[in-house]
């Protein structure tokens, strides 16, 4: 049996170009801290995971990890880059961490020489920005709501930080919604809508002992992001990122018990199996696609995933 209660939006999964310098900009600009690495020599690429707060748990056992994936030597292949899923072809959006003082946290960027895709100051919300990585991913930075103007500290601090949610573009909400909800198990947590732009925002989470008061204060949040009517275009509208050009790779849900969970998948007509764990070398992961191929890791809890080559 599996229990979808004890399921986790653990992982976000990107490749970058030059991981050290990515790893870099989320620790120094962010203050998140690199907490495992794996490398896989025989095929090329290495994995770094990145969180706050690092604990005692398994790191499949927490939600709010950042995986950056990088190929070998692509960090001197002046011809590589990535698709950061917001300039053609779109389909990825970004990923959000919330802070305690967003004004002070956006200065002491701009200190850092970190580029923006949107200051605080520009468009019309004026209470979100948007910061570039080295490879042109988008970080959104959002003021938690664990804090008002008495609350909030007057120097913006890292430790209070969090890896809110991802955000990925959707072609029809009806089919995605049931998707997350009815096969994933993850609950609607909130639905933001933007008539005057033509969009609507639905953030899902698996919720079950997790603290729901303050919605900006937690981790693994998914963000579904919908323009209005794009339900009605015919074919796929996104890119999942794994197809050419690469950049955005999977979201990554832990489960108590992976062969149980792969077996109760397979009885919803929704799921396209990309992976499961009988194929290929790596038998303990499972690839699904959601409604708009985007890829969806599964592992186990408990770091059955693999053994690390080396554990930070």
């Amino acid at each position: 049996m599996t229990d979808t209660n004890k399921y986790l939006f653990n992982h976000t999964m990107v490749r970058v170009k030059d991981a050290q310098k990515s790893i870099k900009f989320y620790e120094d600009v962010f203050g998140m801290k690199l907490i495992r690495t794996d490398d896989f020599p025989e095929a090329k690429f290495t994995l770094y995971y990145l969180a706050f707060r690092p604990d005692n748990k398994p790191w499949t056992d927490r939600e709010g990890v950042l995986e950056l994936t990088q190929n070998y030597g692509t960090q001197d292949d002046d011809s590589y880059s990535v698709s950061n899923g917001n300039k053609d072809p779109k389909g990825y959006g970004h990923i959000a961490i919330t802070v305690d003082n967003i004004e002070s946290c956006c200065e002491q960027l701009e200190a850092k020489g970190v580029r923006f895709q949107k200051k605080l100051t520009d468009g019309r919300q004026k209470n979100i920005a948007f910061a570039l990585d080295p490879d042109e991913y988008w970080v959104e930075i959002v003021q938690s709501d664990a804090y008002d103007d008495a609350s909030k500290p007057s120097v913006s601090s890292p430790d209070s930080y969090h890896f809110h949610h991802t955000m990925i573009r959707i072609k029809d909400p009806k089919v995605s919604l049931k998707f997350y909800q009815e096969v994933l198990g993850m609950t609607l947590i909130r639905t933001k809508e933007f008539e005057a732009a033509k969009f609507t925002l639905y953030f899902l989470a698996y919720t079950d002992s997790r603290d729901n008061t303050h919605l900006w204060n937690r981790e693994g949040v998914l963000e579904l992001t919908w323009n209005w009517g794009t339900e009605n275009e015919e074919g796929p509208v996104y890119h999942n990122g794994n197809d050419k050009p690469q950049g955005f790779g999977h979201i990554c849900v832990s489960v108590d018990d992976l062969q149980a969970a792969c077996k109760r998948l397979d009885g919803f007509d929704l799921v396209q199996w990309q992976k499961r764990p009988e194929e290929g070398r790596m038998k303990h992961i499972a690839f699904i696609r959601d409604p708009d191929n985007y890829w969806i890791e599964l592992i186990a809890h408990e770091g059955t995933f693999f053994k690390a080559k080396h554990s930070l």
